[in-house]
């Protein structure tokens, strides 16, 4: 016998710049026979296609304006290659993986196998078991690599590397004035962005969601205490109509609270589904698997928020990118997304000697609506808003500036004193794209009102819940759901909205720019993008077809 020696070349794949993050303690090495499930990343077909309608369809002047398309027509569209399908396939079988799903759009296969298989697929993986506040995840502690063969038809593969981001502490400390505080509660948000007791949802095929991916929860009865103590001068649901992925027991989160709690109490009386963190593997990514049952379903909620975000420079740029495409799926179907853009201000990143500001995914992604944070002028009163100075905002170091805010952003940039240049990337996707109040709220957690909670996780579900009564009076019209907003709000020009000028966010502390950011201006800015809702007004600008 002539043994032949076949060199496979092996290209490393990321899904996340490689690191374990010091909260996570090490536990054990995984045994070789437990069961690990991976997700595969298949190449798509047509993406710049993709991104061509999704500017049609979002762009009021354009005549497919709300012509969505059904996740049927996007599966034609973007579904992977037969030969991309062919070589994942047999790569897989190659190695005895064959218990595998797929979606409706063919370009993600979730596989199980154990972890002996999974290491010898996947070259440089090594899968330990991590622990963080009670919490087990199974992750590789080194890069993986793929054949290049393989490598070609595949953008990564999920379940090795990307850990979830640390949980914000939403209770903020208190803030220097003691004694009474206004506080604020569905009737102070009513009041402050003038929605009568009449504007609540009527219609049947209205619906949105919240998605919550930290080991968060929310009970039931938390909800129904809440819509007891602060929905009495509104109609309003106090159920959970439908809940995608397995409700934990113990404690409710404060975050999951928030999250349902404000999104029924502004989109009132609108069907709300909550997405919560499967949880059925210990391999499993939460964000990923949200993304992937969105490729799955067709009778999905027209709106929905998300309180989330990592580091940019923690993923890698094809991970970004692919995710990127998601957002694009959802947006051709009419869906709008909204993701709060943190709790750090412009962020830090000490480099060195140097540092530079830290822009946050996916809310610096140009395919969501980002929604920054605002507090009361006068904390005691309903009176005009300044920023919130954790507000997330500032420039993409990974994504250009999308044409529909260039205007907006340049006129910002060449108008008002900025932080050096070296600390941002100017040409960059720049966010917020609106705000809402963020700060001192009131939640029901376990039962018991739980004061002075704030960030960007509350000011989303705030806007959402808004842009679910505005898709709600569409659909009475026979018009289309509002899908991606930002298109049409940035060529709204400011109108519609109130102008948050006053203050600045956080920034680096250091000699150059001592713990500031950026400040807001007039028009748009990267603390609070063009601002708050004024709900009438937006209202009757998004009426129109």
């Amino acid at each position: 016998n002539i043994l032949q020696t076949v060199k496979i070349h092996f290209q490393k794949l990321y899904s996340s710049l490689h690191r374990i993050p010091q909260e996570w303690a090490h536990v054990d090495r995984v045994g070789p026979t437990e069961e690990l499930e991976l997700t595969f990343a298949l190449k798509q077909q047509n993406v710049h296609l993709l991104e061509e309608k999704l500017r049609l369809v979002s762009d009021p002047d354009s005549v497919q304006y709300g012509k969505h398309l059904s996740l049927e027509e996007v599966a034609s569209l973007v579904r992977p290659s037969d030969l991309t399908e062919k070589v994942v396939h047999r790569w897989l079988q190659s190695h005895g993986i064959t218990n595998c799903l797929t979606v409706r759009t063919q370009d993600f296969l979730q596989c199980t196998m154990t972890a002996e298989t999974a290491e010898r697929l996947l070259p440089g993986s090594r899968f330990h078991r991590y622990m963080r506040d009670g919490h087990y995840l199974v992750r590789s502690s080194a890069p993986y690599s793929v054949p290049n063969d393989v490598h070609h038809h595949l953008d990564f593969v999920g379940g090795l590397h990307r850990l979830p981001p640390k949980g914000l502490d939403l209770s903020k400390k208190q803030k220097s004035k003691a004694g009474f505080h206004l506080g604020v509660t569905p009737s102070i948000l009513r009041t402050r962005y003038n929605l009568t007791s009449a504007d609540v949802g009527s219609v049947q095929n209205n619906s949105q969601a919240v998605a919550q991916f930290l080991e968060q929860y929310y009970h039931p009865a938390d909800l129904a205490e809440f819509m007891a103590m602060f929905g009495g001068g509104f109609q309003h649901r106090s159920e959970v109509d439908r809940v995608v992925g397995t409700q934990g027991g113990g404690k409710a989160g404060i975050e999951a609270s928030l999250d349902v709690e404000y999104i029924m109490s502004t989109g009132a009386n609108i069907s709300t589904w909550v997405f919560t963190n499967p949880g059925r593997h210990e391999s499993q990514e939460p964000f990923l698997q949200w993304m992937i049952l969105l490729s799955n379903m067709t009778g999905l909620p027209w709106v929905h928020t998300i309180s989330y975000g990592d580091d940019e420079d923690s993923l890698s740029a094809a991970y970004m990118t692919r995710i990127n495409t998601e957002f694009m799926k959802a947006g051709v179907r009419g869906i709008s997304l909204l993701f709060a853009s943190g709790d750090s201000g412009a962020g830090c990143r000490h480099l060195g000697k140097e540092n530079t500001f830290r822009p946050s995914f996916p809310a610096s992604s140009p395919y969501v609506t980002t929604v920054g944070g605002t507090s009361f002028k006068n904390p005691y009163k309903v009176t005009y808003e300044v920023t919130d100075s954790i507000s997330g905002g500032g420039f993409s170091n990974i994504f250009k500036m999308p044409d529909y805010q260039t205007t907006a952003v340049n006129s910002y940039l060449k108008t008002v004193a900025l932080p050096p240049k070296s600390y941002f990337n100017t040409s960059g996707r720049a966010y917020p794209d609106m705000a809402a109040l963020s700060d001192n709220y009131w939640v029901v957690s376990n039962r018991v009102p739980v004061p002075l909670v704030s960030g960007t996780s509350a000011s989303t579900p705030v806007v959402g819940g808004m842009l679910s009564l505005i898709n709600d009076q569409r659909f009475m019209k026979g018009l289309p759901a509002l899908g991606f907003l930002n298109p049409r709000l940035y060529k709204l020009n400011g109108k519609a909205l109130f102008d948050v000028t006053e203050g600045c966010h956080y920034g680096c502390l250091d000699e150059q720019v001592q713990g500031q950011g950026f400040c807001a201006a007039p028009s748009w800015d990267p603390v609070t993008g063009w601002g708050t809702p004024n709900y009438p007004a937006l209202l009757a600008v998004l009426l129109s077809d």
